[in-house]
């Protein structure tokens, strides 16, 4: 069991990993819902970053995404597939003893 101060530094290594997959995951999802509101090339700042930070990601998506889903949805497809690594990241670092472990605390 770890506590206090035990739970960031000596797990910095997963930390961080699942930070930016979670900023990553909350990006796709920020540039989607955006795009109802802006069109594509709108300079909004937010959405330009956004998007910025994102279109990497959509090319490898688009390939692996069937072509009946317009380009439209791919964020959310992105946002799904960064969801699933954070999951599959989690698991293979609490197999390997990785992650901080919260237990009760008590006497």
């Amino acid at each position: 069991m770890t506590t206090g101060e035990d739970l960031w530094w000596p797990y910095l290594h997963f930390h961080i990993p699942n930070y930016v997959l979670a900023a990553l995951f909350y990006t796709c999802w920020g540039r989607f819902l955006m795009s109802f509101f802006l069109p594509p090339d709108s300079e909004n700042y937010i959405f330009r970053w956004f998007r910025r930070l994102t279109d990497w990601l959509m090319a490898p998506v688009a390939y692996i995404t069937p072509s009946f889903v317009p380009a439209f949805f791919l964020p959310p497809v992105a946002a799904f597939w960064i969801a699933v690594s954070r999951v599959a990241f989690f698991f293979v670092m609490f197999q390997l003893g990785q992650t901080p472990i919260i237990g009760r605390g008590g006497a």
